[in-house]
């Protein structure tokens, strides 16, 4: 597998991993950041956003986990999906452990 196929592995464990705060809050109806916002990242939008913004990240994730050939076998593939969602869900608990502290 080339170079490519790895680092497409891992954003799509990011953008899959980013589809389930999107989704839940959207589907909830509550109010959640996306980069729409603002501030992006920081204000809060609309359920509606964050539904459409969890379908966008899982189409973009599928695309990705598709071109990364994640699901063919080779291990090494799927341990950079998985540190994907390790990194994306790591960095996001920080940033919205210190976004509820203010």
């Amino acid at each position: 597998m080339n170079c490519y196929h790895y680092i497409a592995g891992f954003f799509a464990g990011v953008f899959l991993a980013n589809v389930v705060p999107h989704f839940v809050h959207g589907i909830s109806g509550d109010r959640f950041p996306t980069p729409f916002a603002h501030p992006p990242g920081k204000g809060l939008s609309s359920p509606t956003v964050n539904v459409i913004w969890a379908l966008v990240n899982l189409v973009l994730g599928y695309i990705l986990f598709r071109i990364g050939k994640v699901s063919s076998g080779d291990d090494s593939a799927l341990v950079f999906f998985f540190a994907g969602i390790i990194a994306i869900s790591t960095m996001l608990s920080v940033r919205f452990t210190k976004k509820q502290a203010k």
